[in-house]
């Protein structure tokens, strides 16, 4: 009897000692889970707060390559005179292998789609990630009248180079904004063969041109060369294609006729506004009280500068 109760006793210990086993290993193993989540956590933490810097940080580089393309894009039209032929493919070539119309540019150095791509790969292997690009799309286009955006397309692939914990895979859309002011206008360094230059500067007269009779403020609009929006006017990137035709984010200027005279170039008699003068076109035109003698408007343009007596 006194056997059968120890035995009893063994089987007891035996089992509780079995049952303490198996709480150690699963107490292992969730802490084991435990700590792999948290590690996995803690990888797509970095990775993503990574990721969100490097779209922040391609979008100043792509503002770089932007402003430095407009300028030689400009630098083009005032040595040759001729307008960009297609500002895209001139933009694209300019990213993607730093050539403007056959030239190298130092200037780009620094600011091309391999560029982007090495500084990219520099700053993800210093967080052990692997970023890879895939096919690269690269144009520009405009949303307002006062900036170009630069746009650059890509597959985005992100991996962890250690354990592989986390991985991405996603279609990347960076945007860039130029601002046009104070780059000039293509219009007037073509069409004055680069002897007369309006900077672009956006009006601070826009809807109050005129008052009654007073003209004071159209005058000084006319005087300082500025710009304001128009849906009926070429957006910057129509003019450097040498387009004259409406868009929803066109600017107009109007036509300083005796800056263009002091320079030897020749008159017409047509409305100032610049896309309607340097055009093939002749619609009919007024003087306008309080204005120069030799200032005219077409009569669609009569409205926007609040113009509405004419000179008898």
């Amino acid at each position: 009897m006194q056997l059968n109760i120890k035995s009893k006793k063994g089987q007891v210990f035996t089992l509780f000692a079995i049952a303490m086993i198996v709480l150690f290993f699963v107490s292992y193993e969730i802490y084991s889970i435990v700590q792999d989540r948290q590690a996995i956590r803690t990888r797509i933490s970095t990775m993503d707060s990574f990721l969100g810097s490097l779209e922040k940080s391609m979008e100043r580089e792509l503002y770089i390559t932007g402003f430095r393309t407009l300028f030689l894009a400009e630098d083009y039209i005032a040595r040759t005179g001729n307008y960009v032929s297609d500002v895209n493919a001139l933009f694209s070539e300019a990213f993607f292998s730093g050539i403007v119309y056959g030239n190298a540019s130092e200037i780009l150095i620094g600011a091309r789609y391999n560029d982007l791509v090495n500084s990219t790969n520099e700053k993800a292997g210093k967080i052990n990630v692997n970023v890879s690009f895939g096919n690269p799309e690269f144009f520009v286009s405009q949303e307002d009248p006062w900036n170009i955006v630069v746009n650059l397309r890509f597959n985005l692939t992100m991996r962890d180079k250690g354990k592989a914990l986390a991985y991405w895979q996603k279609q990347e859309h960076i945007k860039a904004y130029v601002s046009i002011e104070g780059f000039e206008d293509p219009l007037y360094i073509v069409n004055t063969r680069a002897m007369v230059a309006y900077k672009i500067n956006k009006t601070l007269y826009d809807g109050t041109y005129a008052s009654g009779t007073s003209t004071a403020n159209l005058t000084l609009h006319l005087q300082n060369h500025y710009f304001a929006e128009s849906s009926d006017a070429p957006s910057f990137l129509k003019r450097m294609a040498g387009s004259l035709e409406a868009d929803e984010n066109g600017i107009e200027s109007l036509v300083d006729l005796p800056l263009l005279s002091s320079q030897g170039i020749q008159v017409q008699q047509k409305s100032a506004v610049d896309h309607v003068y340097f055009s093939a076109g002749n619609p009919a035109y007024s003087s306008i009280a309080g204005m120069p003698s030799w200032f005219r408007l077409d009569s669609a343009h009569l409205a926007k500068y609040n113009v509405t007596q004419l000179a008898s």
